[in-house]
């Protein structure tokens, strides 16, 4: 029986950075030092999700953002159609009837769509995935030059 010792997914640890952007700038610099890039990974650790909350959800808003989605998807299907006018009344006329019949679909649906939450939701917000820590990890042959380059890095502050 033979034993191994396991590698961390991403190879060996050469950096740990507080943010993605400070993990991507010493990737960079890896790479302006003409360093084999293709052997790091950028892994981020002790992830979390976060929601901001940036307004309340009411009716009159869902029915607006529905009414826009909705005039923009008649807006590119009236486009569409209009390709195959022959004048140009019958291709603003495509246009227009492509973008009324959205923006009445898409405000109706938008409408259903809030009322079918029965005011489970009534907040909008936005959400990401951050982590608590980005690990630059390296191929086991290349790890030495690696942290010797990130080394540099971090002492030019």
């Amino acid at each position: 029986m033979s034993a191994s010792v396991s590698m961390p997914l991403g190879g060996v640890q050469v950096g740990s950075y507080d943010s993605y952007e400070q993990a991507q700038a010493a990737v960079d610099y890896l790479s302006d030092e003409k360093f084999a890039v293709e052997n790091v990974t950028i892994i981020g650790s002790d992830l979390r999700m976060i929601e901001k909350v940036t307004g309340r959800m009411t009716m009159g808003r869902a029915i607006a953002a529905g009414a826009a989605g909705g005039a923009w998807w008649g807006l590119f299907v009236g486009l569409l159609l209009g390709i195959f006018s022959d004048t140009g009344g019958a291709w603003a006329g495509a246009v227009l009837l492509g973008l009324a019949i959205g923006l009445a679909f898409g405000a109706a649906f938008g409408g259903m769509g809030y009322a079918a939450t029965r005011g489970k939701r009534d907040f909008i917000s936005t959400s990401k995935i951050v982590a608590g820590r980005y690990d630059v990890m390296c191929n086991p042959p290349q790890a030495e030059d690696a942290r010797a380059l990130l080394a540099r890095f971090s002492l030019r502050g």
